[in-house]
């Protein structure tokens, strides 16, 4: 008897460019489901012409992709080149849909910049469904598949034959639908950033390979020539203590000192303060902020420099202060590198402290140490300290606060947002502000007790603000032409013990009757230099917004 075996068929090889073709297809129009969803929702397009026009805006995106594909179409490249797409389009597909972000460079550096403790609160299931279903079902296809291998020759006359008519296809669909396209990119800017996943590959470019503004040579110095001006009739018997809080995701809007409904600041109403409701963020995020915040340049000339530059702390240290920075979060991002600097973040101090992430009472109990190890010399002349919030950083606003401090409930528990009901997103984000309160009113008693040999006061100011649903939108970091208010406008608040009062002539009376003035992130660096008689050629007095208050 003879036993047959039957042999198993061959996979079908395919060719590089079938794969392009169906990659390209698969996150044009997959991949974009945000977009899609979003162009729905677009008043000047409905009915037929609005899917017309969305699928010519899809095979523009096809094509696109498809040109950008056929450079990498070799037996070796192409795959992973595909998964990266796919990957970057999952990933985009639910921060956009689950929380109205959109993806651009400032994005991208804030996602390097990302520790593991950030990285965790953005995990869950619907992030996992995402990835899986956008990137590892086609991923687990396209490395089941065969590619047939050709000549060099051929590969190279295909490929570039490939993006030709690529681009050639995407730009004449582009001319046909012009006159709507232009319109809609104009008035839904937005949508330019939700091209998946042509947005994350420019914005990967445009940090890495694209000639740009940036920054570039050494560190310049700036003011050297900066020294502590004692002001006429003024004799020095308790140094200035400084405390400036950098506060972390806190939204002017959210601040009962500024006139919101719920009462989220009850500890500091009862503290002689200066709340100012009109202060504008130098950007949408930590990584764009905490640089310009402490630059001389201000917003415009931050943006626009061509080297970079020492920043606010190195001209209080190059005046003969103590300088120190605390920080509860996740870096300085290179503004304390030449100053004193701690991390808090990581300590073990029961009931301060659960898993990696420390709240930012923290701070509190190591301040003393930390500024005892400051110079004895530095610190007769005065201290600067800067204090980093965790603050009401997102998504996850209910792990910021114990539970005493959840006063509005119920609390949103859910990383996605968007699959709350707002009020308890809201709810958790306004516990968080209402712990800041309590910190706050924390760091006013602390330098209280201080008065016998310093003369203190505090600054509180945050980096950027936050949306909590408004028009669909949460969490922050939209390009800052189109941001709205909530993720620009920010809390900044002053306390000047009496002593301090005196020995810089600033009224609190004063600062108290200017509190509606409108100001921004371009003053701080000038008002704290001013505040601490810091004379140098890089301070300009018409910025410093204590300087109005002076004598007065």
């Amino acid at each position: 008897m003879r036993i047959m075996f039957l042999k198993k068929p061959a996979r079908q090889e395919h060719s590089a460019l079938v794969l392009v073709a169906l990659a390209s297809v698969w996150l044009a129009v997959l991949g974009n489901l945000t977009l899609w969803r979003n162009l729905v929702a677009v008043p000047d397009l409905t009915g037929w012409h609005s899917f017309m026009f969305g699928a010519a805006f899809a095979l523009i995106i096809a094509c696109v992709i498809a040109a950008l594909l056929s450079l990498l179409a070799w037996r070796f490249t192409l795959k992973p080149a595909i998964t990266l797409l796919l990957l970057l389009a999952a990933f985009a597909t639910h921060y956009m849909s689950m929380y109205g972000i959109v993806v651009d460079t400032p994005m991208v550096v804030n996602v390097f910049q990302t520790d593991t403790r950030e990285a965790r609160d953005q995990l869950s299931w619907r992030l996992l469904a995402t990835v899986i279903g956008l990137a590892g079902l086609p991923m687990l296809w396209l490395w089941r598949q065969p590619m047939k291998s050709e000549p060099f020759g051929r590969q190279l006359l295909r490929n570039l034959g490939v993006g030709v008519v690529a681009l050639i296809v995407a730009v004449g669909t582009l001319q046909l639908v012009f006159q709507d396209f232009a319109s809609l990119m104009r008035n839904h800017t937005q949508m330019r950033y939700q091209i998946n996943p042509l947005n994350s590959v420019y914005a990967l470019l445009d940090l890495t390979v694209i000639p740009s503004e940036q920054p570039r040579g050494p560190m310049q110095a700036l003011g050297l020539d900066a020294r502590i001006a004692i002001r006429p009739g003024q004799v020095l018997q308790r140094p200035p203590l400084l405390v400036f809080v950098l506060g972390e995701t806190a939204r002017s809007q959210s601040f009962s000192l500024n006139g919101y409904e719920r009462l989220t600041n009850p500890l500091l109403a009862k503290e002689n303060i200066t709340s100012f409701p009109h202060v504008a963020s130098c950007g949408t995020s930590t990584a764009e902020s905490v640089p310009c915040m402490f630059s001389h340049l201000g917003r415009v000339g931050f943006a626009k420099r061509s080297n970079e530059f020492e920043n606010m702390l190195d001209v209080l240290q190059h005046a003969g202060y103590a300088v120190l920075w605390m920080d509860n979060q996740s870096g300085c991002k290179d503004q304390c590198d030449r100053v004193p600097n701690t991390n808090t973040s990581k300590l073990n101090v029961a009931g301060q402290c659960e898993g990696d992430e420390c709240r930012d009472t923290v701070m509190l109990t190591r301040i003393d140490a930390e500024l005892a190890k400051l110079s004895d010399e530095r610190r007769a002349r005065g201290t600067v300290l800067v204090m980093h919030q965790m603050g009401s950083h997102g998504p996850a606003y209910f792990k910021r606060t114990p539970p005493e401090f959840k006063i509005f409930k119920p609390e949103c528990t859910d990383t996605s947002l968007s699959q709350c009901d707002r009020t308890q997103v809201v709810n958790a984000y306004d516990n968080t502000i209402v712990f800041t309160d309590y910190f706050l009113s924390r760091v006013i008693a602390w330098l209280k007790t201080q008065e016998k040999t310093s003369t203190p006061a505090m600054l509180y100011v945050a980096d950027h603000g936050e949306s909590l649903g408004e028009n669909n939108l949460y969490l922050h970091g939209l390009p800052y032409s189109m941001a709205p208010t909530e993720q620009k406008t920010v809390p900044m608040i002053t306390w000047l013990s009496p002593g301090f009062e005196q020995l810089s002539r600033v009224s609190t009376r004063c600062l108290q009757s200017q509190r509606d003035k409108p100001l921004s992130h371009d003053n701080l660096f000038h008002s704290v230099l001013g505040l601490m008689a810091v004379k140098t050629n890089a301070y300009q007095r018409e910025l410093d917004f204590f300087a109005t208050c002076e004598g007065r």
